[in-house]
């Protein structure tokens, strides 16, 4: 194991040289007012209530009440100040600073520039020095401010920094945090003139505010990506985590390359992957003119999209399938973009098929056959630009009465926001809480439908003067459940009601099977709802949570709870705090912490669970950028029209597919189908096809069956179903079929990947935690 090999000399300097150094936490927001300050003087007050001595200096509290209430005993030191032009500036006392010799010291403004005559020319600089004798630093940073960011955030917002710092920086730092406020928040606090430090008022655009935000998420997300890779090879895992996508095209030396290339692009994008690029040569060619400029095309092309690039040699085309899953597997992709094959049956048996050999060989590794459209529709090599329609805006036009009717649901209903996070214990429901104080304080009603505070004291003590509507009995099988009183919260019509965990299942005599059901009851009521939920629970994440965890998913949240939410924000908590709070008991019961360390707060699960929270939530802010504003995502548009088919059989990986469907329709903005056919009746048929519809309904997909079709003709029956949807797109299961069962009959993959060449199809691989490079 890793863990066993002897440091190198230059290891061993670099940890000893880290028992001298002070730990580096940062900060980061998307914007100023996004609560960084708060949350780093909240820290400060918890480490001082530990013993540990905590001064800040340089803080800018911008007089909002709730971070002055957070200054409370903290000793200040005195910072330097000073004016540039009409600005006045506020530097750190290095002398003072090293005379109190601090444990921690809190500081505001991590981009931040000195005065002309002090020590150094940066705060970054004098943070660093600090660290190197020995005193810890907590200091915050926007995202626009970190250089590299800074120019993609000037581009898509005209925001320019007036001091920047290296981005490389949050590699360096112990623990980097990233506090989330979604734009709603933001805009709020600017109403309520809590904001009056910020002179750029282009800044806090509504859809300004969105792309800072996402551009924050993604960045969090790739550096959390960077430390669970580094993690893994620790641990010598092999494969994809599940967290993120690698997008892996297979492309060649000729014409077609490009649009193999692009469209392996579009993919990338669309799900917030990365994108390699493999060529495999032949060495027994020789090289021509001709293949030398391919080469340099492709080479230019995805140098240009951004993609990693690696040529393969072979000795014959027998062994392109091994290598290409070896490659994959050996940079954890987790989707091949290929080609559909030209040959002919014929062909195939006596050439060999590469797609054949892929499928046949793959493991834990989708497959992405794209569509030979040239012949049907002339596609290009370089993509069009699609002219997009204008909007007609229709003033004087009356409404229909379902309009009219659908308006006014809209406007009775209550609002909702979601805090979610990667985890139990990140602090979900002490923002929740904090948030319902903050209202309160403003005089709207607020109270408490359930709150989980799992004897945490610091959650309970947040409830503050919060009126909690008593939850109600419930017995059934001679049990006793206590239960949120849906029919009391109603009755008592708060403006706002606070509710946890979201995804909790109800008594089996309660009206609604689960809490998000009671939600939706309580919002049609006219009540707004702050609610809290972990990533896993979310539907269409079970099968990456299961994959990831190694645990099984028993209560999920339909995704459109998410997209219907008005507001949704992340709270995001570093792994090593989080099971350092579950070491402290804050989170489960001291019996029960080393056996969730062992198992799902292991530290791999955490991290790769806090990079999927990251995304996930990332692209959710791309959803409403793209709503608010045409040419608001930073995922750019999808050009195509895309239909999605979802063939399933009732066996237990049907819902792994059904879900890949949805998440794939959704990120398409595609509308999707689910289609069984019916062969032979089998014991208990009936009840699993109803399970599945449940699940494709509450997904927002549609479900058929077609009865009585022979096995041979399944193949035949699916592509016409998909052929009248308009499909683009078909989603199948690996075959488990036999060679000798193949004979016998059609294997629906081979057959769909011969007769379907027509239309993009994606073969979703089986699961397989075990699975070893180059294994068959």
């Amino acid at each position: 194991m890793a863990g066993y090999r002897r440091k190198t000399p230059e290891e061993m300097l670099l940890s000893i040289s880290k028992i001298h150094r002070g730990r580096l936490k940062i900060y980061v927001g998307a914007v100023s007012g996004s609560g960084k300050t708060y949350h780093m003087l909240r820290e400060g007050q918890a480490l001082m209530q530990q013993g540990i001595e905590v001064v800040i200096c340089a803080v800018s509290t911008m007089r909002r009440p709730e971070t002055v209430e957070q200054l409370a005993d903290l000793e200040r030191i005195p910072s330097i100040h000073w004016y540039k032009g009409d600005v006045e500036k506020k530097d750190l006392n290095l002398d003072a600073i090293l005379e109190r010799n601090p444990e921690v010291l809190l500081v505001d403004g991590l981009a931040h520039e000195n005065r002309p005559d002090a020590k150094f020319p940066t705060r970054l600089e004098d943070i660093q020095f600090l660290l190197s004798h020995g005193i810890s630093i907590i200091t915050t940073v926007n995202v626009y401010e970190l250089e590299g960011v800074t120019e993609l955030a000037q581009k898509l917002t005209g925001i320019t920094a007036e001091c920047t710092v290296s981005a490389d920086l949050l590699e360096l730092a112990d623990e980097v945090r990233l506090i989330d406020a979604s734009p709603e928040t933001i805009l709020s606090r600017l109403n309520e003139g809590r904001l009056n430090n910020i002179k750029d008022l282009g800044l806090l655009k509504r859809g300004n505010l969105g792309k800072l935000r996402e551009i924050a998420l993604r960045l969090m997300a790739e550096g959390v990506n960077e430390s669970l890779e580094k993690y893994r090879e620790e641990q010598g895992f092999i494969g994809p985590s599940g967290a993120t996508e690698r997008i892996l095209v297979a492309a060649q030396y000729h014409w077609n390359g490009s649009i193999y290339i692009r469209r392996g692009q579009q993919i990338a994008k669309r799900l917030g992957g990365d994108l390699e690029v493999v060529v495999f040569v032949d060495s027994s060619q020789e090289p021509t003119k001709e293949r030398d400029d391919f080469k340099r095309s492709i080479m230019k092309l995805t140098e240009k999209v951004d993609a990693g690039f690696r040529e393969i040699l072979v000795n014959n085309r027998r062994q392109i399938p091994r290598a290409l899953i070896k490659y994959a597997m050996l940079i954890n992709a987790t989707r091949i973009v290929m080609g559909h094959s030209k040959q002919t049956r014929a062909q195939e048996i006596a050439q060999g098929s590469i797609a054949g050999s892929v499928l046949k060989q793959m493991r834990n590794i989708d497959v992405f056959f794209m569509a030979d459209r040239a012949d049907h529709e002339g596609e290009r090599v370089l993509p069009t630009k699609r002219s997009t329609p204008k909007m007609t805006a229709e003033p004087y036009r009356r409404l229909s009465a379902q309009e009219v009717e659908k308006k006014i649901e809209r406007i009775r209903r209550g609002k909702f926001k979601v805090y979610v996070g990667a985890a139990p214990g990140v602090g979900k429901s002490y923002m929740m809480l904090r948030e319902g104080n903050d209202l309160l304080r403003k005089e709207i009603d607020v109270v408490v439908g359930l709150m989980e505070t799992h004897d945490r004291a610091e959650t309970q003590d947040q409830a503050g003067r919060l009126e909690v509507v008593p939850r109600r009995t419930v017995e059934c099988d001679g049990q006793v459940y206590s239960e949120m009183d849906v029919d009391a919260i109603i009755a008592r019509n708060p403006e706002v009601v606070l509710i946890d965990e979201l995804a909790s299942t109800n008594a089996p005599s309660c009206r609604n099977k689960r809490r998000y059901e009671d939600v939706q009851e309580i919002l049609d009521a006219g009540i707004s709802v702050i609610a809290t939920m972990n990533i896993h629970h979310l539907e269409s994440l079970k099968d990456a949570v299961e994959q990831i965890t190694g645990t099984a998913v028993k209560e999920t949240v339909p995704d459109l709870m998410l997209r219907v939410a008005d507001e949704v924000e992340l709270i995001d908590v570093a792994p090593d705090t989080l099971q350092q709070r579950m070491r402290e008991g804050q989170i489960y019961k001291m019996c029960d912490v080393e056996d969730a360390l062992c198992g799902f707060f292991k530290t791999g699960n955490l991290i790769a669970l806090r990079e999927l929270a990251l995304r996930e939530i990332a692209d959710d802010v791309d959803e409403r950028l793209e709503s608010w504003e045409r040419n608001g995502s930073l995922r750019g548009p999808w050009r195509r029209h895309e239909s999605i088919f979802v063939a399933v059989t009732v066996n237990k990986k049907a819902e792994r597919l059904i879900r890949r469907g949805f998440r794939i329709a959704h990120r398409l903005k595609a509308d999707w189908h689910v289609h069984y056919v019916q062969t032979d009746a089998v014991p208990g048929e009936e009840e699993r096809i109803a399970e599945l519809q449940e699940l494709t309904a509450r997904l927002g997909g549609t479900f058929e069956v077609e009865h009585n079709v022979s096995r041979n003709d399944v193949p035949a029956a699916l592509l016409a179903k998909a052929n009248a949807l308009k499909s683009s797109q078909m989603v199948l299961g690996q075959s488990g079929q036999g060679f000798w069962s193949k004979l016998r009959n059609k294997c629906v993959v081979d057959t769909i990947l011969r007769d379907g060449r027509h239309m993009d199809v994606l073969v979703v691989a089986d699961f397989n935690p075990n699975i070893e490079i180059g294994e068959e």
